[in-house]
């Protein structure tokens, strides 16, 4: 088995029926199950809380496309340097826009992507809530509503940035590595 992170955490074994059955969906999906759902696997209620708000915020109704919300996963991913969520979330977007530079630019340097006015401004408030999220004022949520988000979609990107500093932090600590096969994605 290839190593999926630093630390000796087993996998439940076996896995109860219905987790086995969420990694089938994965499998069949993506062709894989992402290591850092085998890594959570150690503790179900773990990997059960983990998925619940990952995919609420990601698969979940939302104003914001699911290329806008792994977007944000990757802008505050490259901020954070977490190298397993930088590659997951790079093939993703990727794979979402048809456009492998963009996916490259996401992770190195946003700011270098050709993003519109909404998107720009959707990231410049995830990049805050990154770096500095104590200094956030209303200016700032204005600017958002400015582009047309609304109330609910500033609480969905400041959600998406929030669950994606907590799980890098986690990643990186624990030595997350990215499958291999999200490289090779959508290039």
């Amino acid at each position: 088995m290839t190593r999926i992170s630093a630390l000796d955490l087993p996998m439940v074994d076996p896995l109860p029926e219905a987790t086995q059955k969420y990694f089938d969906i994965c499998t069949e999906k993506l062709g894989m199950v992402p290591n850092v759902l085998q890594m959570y696997a150690f503790d179900i209620a773990k990997l059960n809380a983990f998925t619940a708000m990952y995919n609420d915020l990601m698969l979940g109704a939302s104003g914001l496309s699911k290329l806008e919300r792994e977007m944000i996963a990757v802008v505050v991913s490259s901020l954070n340097r977490c190298w397993y969520c930088q590659v997951a979330h790079g093939a993703a977007v990727r794979q979402l826009s048809g456009n492998p530079a963009l996916g490259e630019a996401m992770v190195m340097n946003w700011r270098y992507a050709h993003l519109d006015a909404r998107q720009t401004a959707m990231l410049n408030f995830a990049e805050k809530i990154t770096k500095a999220s104590g200094e956030i004022v209303e200016s700032d949520r204005q600017a958002l509503r400015d582009v047309g988000f609304t109330d609910r979609d500033i609480f969905d990107i400041a959600s998406t940035a929030a669950f994606f500093n907590m799980s890098n932090r986690v990643a990186s600590a624990t030595g997350q590595e990215p499958n291999p096969e999200y490289h090779a994605q959508a290039r």
